[in-house]
């Protein structure tokens, strides 16, 4: 017997930005539509009401949707038969063809891989609309594509989602239309677009503190020779990615430390309006994982969930984890992209891979508001290529053909490997002994700028920025952040000055010693966020597209990486707008 159409008036309301966007999409009634919305604006709410409408008006008789892991065909089933669309979450490719009672299927981008002729038959029967769930997946490797392709070239409609970068390759994505940019590259073309701070600004999603950790890092490589590097100063990319990987050894201190801190900050946010506010730790290999979630029951006294891979079981314990109050979960690969859970608030980036694309689908797992206010904190190495990854939270990338990929040294591919396998690679160990490191707060970024100075782990200093309320607007985050900033700036000064009183007595008044390096970057940091909070209240633009048109008459990186030369740029060219 054939399913009952979804009623539209059970649906829940539809944010503006999703009303828009199906207005616009059934306006145009065109074959093809790609919706790019950040993590955590609803693009499977959007998605299935497109499927709701063209399933009542008669334009589709069903619905194929596209996921990348076996967990998320689960959650899309889950979320469809809330609204009366029902799908079969396990369809397998022997099945050839749909029980009579469901609308549709729910398949894997491997799944279409493997057999496209099944579900391009599966299209043929009936007219279909397929929602392509996170579309970049499709230009994964060319027998995706080419799966992706043959298999829906029949379909009636195809609604092309995501919500991550897209990277720079030569594999065009099915479906995904492309314009020619004016250096003569091929951009991929949204037909709506939502963007991270779109959605900050509508209350949509939450605030994001990155909190970035350095410290002194010591390993020995494999020619016998001991190497010393503090983390986040400007040296080599092959000695950033050893000194990186030594500070994420789970026998040094600098795990156990941000771990500490992480957890500390946890119990701020639940104390302060979100008692059931979770925490992530998002690790390179299963190993670690597992070291990890020994060292957070040291700290909390409490197990932390730990799911490895895509195997069976791991959407259980997800699930599980998802509607508990339990502290935290440990994840390889699994909670990297698209799996929902509103809780998490904490997240700990504990892994090497670095491509805007990873980086982007792990701080997308923090993001998804519940009530006005929440914020979201996120702990990670203070790497200059991450400190970047942060201050350009609201930068849209779209898939561009035929750019060479900018090679960063992180060894992306060993660890997508690693990833994808679930094991750790034997290659990426031989390389160095990690012996020892420490750590400390070094800044925290919020809306593309810097805060604070260097801050010792588990001093009052590094407290006040760990103890930030947890309900907060972006406003009144950027606020109190250069409160903190200022008072212990202040701070400094008071011993400095009393350092220098003590031996006054004893000794002639001599100069005050010049300022190091880091010292005037802080300061120079620290004047360029005031002038920018001036600006911001002159015009009401947000913090970050100032910090990004300064970028863009100046040129450089974001303000956590600048050189003194580019921040005293920034400052005199602000003071000119």
């Amino acid at each position: 017997m054939a399913p009952r159409l979804p009623a539209l008036d059970t649906f829940p309301p539809l944010r503006a930005w999703q009303r828009k966007a199906m207005v616009d999409y059934l306006r145009r009634r065109s074959e093809d539509f790609t919706a790019v919305a950040t993590p955590g604006a609803g693009k499977t709410t959007f998605a299935l009401r497109i499927a709701a409408e063209l399933l009542n008006d008669g334009t589709v008789e069903a619905v194929t949707v596209v996921a990348p892991t076996e967990h998320l065909k689960s959650q899309w089933a889950q979320s469809a038969a809330r609204v009366g669309i029902q799908l079969d979450a396990a369809f397998r490719n022997a099945d050839l063809h749909s029980a009579a009672d469901f609308h549709g299927a729910v398949v894997t981008y491997a799944q279409v891989g493997m057999a496209p002729q099944v579900h391009r038959r599966r299209t043929m029967t009936r007219r279909t609309l397929v929602i392509l769930d996170e579309i970049h997946h499709a230009g994964d490797s060319r027998t995706w594509g080419d799966g992706v392709k043959a298999a829906f070239e029949p379909a009636v409609r195809r609604l092309m989602l995501t919500g991550t970068p897209f990277r720079s390759d030569d594999n065009p994505i099915p479906f995904v239309g492309y314009e020619r940019g004016g250096d003569g590259l091929l951009r991929s073309r949204a037909d709506s677009v939502y963007g991270y701070s779109d959605a900050l600004r509508d209350g949509v999603v939450r605030p994001v503190l990155f909190l970035a950790y350095s410290g002194e890092t010591r390993w020995r490589t494999n020619a016998g020779e001991e190497l010393a590097a503090r983390l986040g100063e400007p040296m080599t990319q092959d000695l950033i990615a050893q000194a990186w990987r030594t500070a994420l050894d789970p026998a040094g201190d600098w795990m156990p430390q941000v771990l500490r801190a992480a957890d500390a900050r946890l119990s701020v946010l639940r104390e302060a309006g979100m008692p059931d506010a979770g925490g992530l730790v998002i690790a390179t290999d299963q190993q670690t994982a597992r070291s990890y979630a020994k060292l957070l029951e040291q700290v909390t006294g409490e197990k932390a969930a730990v799911v490895l891979s895509d195997d069976q079981g791991a959407s259980a314990r997800i699930a599980t984890f998802a509607a508990s109050e339990q502290r935290w979960l440990v994840a390889v690969r699994m909670v990297s992209e698209g799996v929902d859970i509103p809780r998490l608030a904490v997240g700990v980036y504990a892994t090497s891979a670095s491509t805007p694309l990873y980086f982007a689908q792990a701080i997308g797992r923090f993001v998804r508001a519940r009530q006005p206010g929440e914020t979201a904190s996120v702990f990670l190495p203070s790497v200059p290529h991450l400190l970047g990854l942060a201050s350009e939270m609201e930068v849209e990338r779209d898939h561009v053909l035929g750019k060479p990929k900018e090679s960063d040294g992180f060894d992306d591919d060993l660890l997508e490997r690693a990833q994808r396998d679930d094991q750790a690679s034997g290659e990426l160990e031989k390389r160095f002994a990690a012996l020892s490191a420490t750590a400390e707060l070094d800044q925290v970024i919020f809306d593309g700028a810097s805060f604070g100075t260097a801050a010792q782990a588990g001093t009052p200093e590094e407290e006040e920025y760990l103890g930030l309320p947890g309900l907060l607007t972006a406003d009144q985050v950027s606020m109190l952040l250069s409160k903190r900033q200022a008072e212990q700036l202040a701070a400094q000064r008071r011993r400095a000055a009393q350092r220098a009183a003590e031996p006054a007595a004893e000794a002639p008044a001599s100069a005050s010693p010049p300022m190091s390096a880091a010292q005037r970057r802080v300061a120079l940091r620290r004047q360029l966020n005031a002038l920018v909070a001036a600006q911001h209240h002159r015009t009401g633009q947000p913090h970050g597209k100032i910090h990004a048109e300064l970028r863009r008459i100046c040129g450089g990186p974001p303000s956590a990486q600048a050189t003194i030369e580019q921040l005293e740029e920034r400052i005199a060219t602000v003071q000119t707008l």
